[in-house]
């Protein structure tokens, strides 16, 4: 038997380290050829560390959330015959990783294990020790001589599960189910469970306090900031840093443009796919830009260089369940209203499933930013480092407008634009936004040259 080393390869691009995100094996595992190690993350991008041989886990060479150097060591398996360490030379192996950490799969790559986001006390009452696989300790045994199956803490977010009479109980009582451990499969919350909760309540609350939904809160969590969550603090620190932000919103009109997408939508939706809002702006941001070069570029801060672009690759910041990417539509100015939408759609789903690539993540020259129909009225968008400019979408409603000295009612929506002030003079930027706005509220200007 010997021992085969897996380094940190070297991923191409200049870039010296990257950031352990997650392990697929741990300490004792048997892994075949070619099977998945490890995720590691360098920028956005997240790469698959894949394993060279077939044997047995001997030692990981991290944690989850280090920072590893290319070239250093990733994991050590047992192999048949020989391996490539050779005697004397580096024999001593590296710190075993703990168990918790090298826990199982990650999914999508970059997300917090739920151990990481695990409530570190129960609320309003004692901590329950949590196990390597997630559970808390035993409830308390429902006769002299069984013992209850182990309490399932749920991670924040996760629905409780009971029954209506449960559920009717629980409202009785004044108890949030969100916070009562469940024993029953799959983590039911029992009659058992809630009066068990209430018992350890009203130890814990001060006197004349009836009411649990009034209870004491002592619960805490602690949420480690690795792989993308990371990054993103990185990139958003950098952004306002060095860029001096200055944000202008205007209002506009989006009756005809919505008249205009549902009747496209009928003709054309089953066979071309259907139109949101998106593909409309993203062509009048297209045909701003042809006459506002200035806010479709990147600026170098330390070469004091701004570089304008005439081809327009727009980041679409898109939300996923490891936090916020921003792939890139390359070649805007070359899309149809379809063609945009179809691209929107195959790279936000590539980036959610984690599969988008470094290539589909960088190089874009500007960017939108859009929180859906959360958009509220006003936002503060932050530039995407080293661009200069980004377009916020808020929510769109129907107010009551004055047209003609009648008041009418009429679907509005704002952009919220935000512009780094040292190329980006305020007139600028307004005449920018007010040429979008020309072309949303008449949309045959947008397919007029």
């Amino acid at each position: 038997m010997g021992i085969h080393i897996i380094k940190m390869p070297d991923i191409g691009e200049g870039i010296a380290e990257v950031e352990l995100v997650a392990w697929h094996v741990k300490v004792g595992d048997m892994v075949a050829e070619d099977q998945i190690l490890a995720d590691v993350m360098t920028d956005k991008a997240t790469v698959e560390i894949p394993s060279s041989v077939a044997g047995k886990v001997l030692a990981l060479g991290g944690t989850v959330g280090q920072v590893m150097a290319v070239g250093s060591e990733v994991i050590r398996i047992e192999v048949e015959g020989a391996g490539n360490l050779k005697p004397g030379a580096g024999s001593a192996a590296p710190a075993v990783v703990p168990a918790a950490q090298a826990a199982a799969p990650v999914s999508p790559p970059a997300a917090i294990p739920a151990a990481a986001v695990a409530p570190v006390k129960a609320a309003a009452a004692p901590a329950v020790p949590h196990g390597t696989n997630g559970s808390s300790g035993s409830a308390p045994a429902r006769n002299g001589n069984t013992k209850a199956p182990a309490a399932l803490v749920r991670a924040p977010g996760d629905k409780p599960i009971a029954s209506p009479a449960v559920r009717r109980q629980a409202w009785d009582l004044g108890v949030e189910l969100q916070f009562v451990p469940g024993t029953g499969t799959a983590g039911r919350i029992t009659h058992e469970d809630l009066q068990a909760y209430v018992a350890r309540a009203a130890q814990a609350q001060p006197a004349g306090v009836a009411d649990q939904r009034y209870a004491q809160r002592l619960d805490e969590q602690t949420v480690p900031v690795i792989g993308l969550r990371r990054k993103i603090a990185q990139k958003m620190q950098e952004a306002k840093r060095r860029i001096p932000h200055f944000t202008y919103v205007e209002e506009v009109d989006m009756t005809e443009l919505e008249t205009l997408r549902v009747r496209l939508n009928a003709q054309h939706g089953k066979e071309r796919g259907r139109l949101t809002v998106l593909p409309f702006l993203v062509r009048a941001m297209v045909l701003a830009a042809r006459s506002h070069p200035e806010v479709n570029a990147r600026y170098d801060d330390e070469a004091a260089v701004e570089t304008r672009f005439g081809a327009v690759h727009l980041g679409i910041a898109t939300q996923t369940q490891g936090g916020l990417m921003v792939p890139v539509i390359r070649h805007a100015e070359t899309l149809d209203l379809w063609a945009c939408a179809a691209e929107v759609l195959r790279l936000s789903e590539s980036a959610r499933s984690g599969k988008a690539s470094r290539d589909e993540l960088t190089g874009s020259t500007i960017t939108i930013t859009s929180l859906g129909a959360l958009g509220g009225i006003v936002s503060t968008p932050v530039i995407n480092h080293p661009e200069v400019a980004i377009v916020g979408v808020n929510r769109m409603v129907e107010r009551p407008m004055v047209r003609n000295g009648a008041v009418v009612v009429r679907q509005m929506m704002n952009l919220s634009s935000s512009f780094d002030h040292r190329v980006v003079d305020g007139m600028n930027a307004a005449e920018f936004v007010q040429k979008i706005r020309g072309y949303l509220e008449c949309p045959a200007t947008l397919f007029v040259e």
